[in-house]
């Protein structure tokens, strides 16, 4: 009989990597949000700000604003940093932002874009508490009919 060879350990699984990414925090004078729904995972179908991400060598900043433009088809102008979450892998910097031109129609990896209260569509998990928390102002009525197209 030879000399048993010691079992080889198994290896840890690979640590997956933190994925830099971008939303826009843009609210119209009604207090409602533009928002998109989502036509990739995660999340395929739940309405979620626009957002997505960040290119090698690309600024959180303009990443934003192509983002939006690509999802939206409007230009904007980002201003500050509203906040930062953490989604699993996604490392997500949303940034407030204002429209300056184009027309609102859904785009690339969206299935539809509009302005909306949040409170009332299907979104991402914890979209409508992480705003609240950060202070962005919802409307205050509920319409009855719910969302409002482009």
């Amino acid at each position: 009989m030879g000399t048993a060879i010691p079992p080889t350990p198994t290896p840890p699984p690979p640590k997956r990597e933190r994925v830099p990414c971008v939303g826009a925090v843009i609210a119209r004078d009604d207090g409602r949000l533009l928002l998109i729904q989502r036509g990739n995972e995660p999340g395929r179908g739940l309405w979620s700000l626009p957002g997505g991400h960040v290119e090698p060598g690309e600024s959180e900043v303009d990443a934003v604003a192509r983002e939006v433009l690509e999802e939206t088809g409007l230009r904007v102008h980002v201003a500050g940093l509203a906040g930062r979450v953490q989604r699993g892998r996604y490392d997500i910097a949303d940034y407030f932002a204002t429209v300056v031109g184009g027309d609102l129609h859904a785009a690339t990896d969206a299935l539809d874009a509009r302005w909306a209260d949040p409170r009332e569509l299907d979104v991402t998990p914890g979209l409508v508490e992480t705003l609240t928390a950060w202070g962005v102002d919802l409307p205050r009525e509920h319409p009855a009919n719910g969302d409002e197209p482009a």
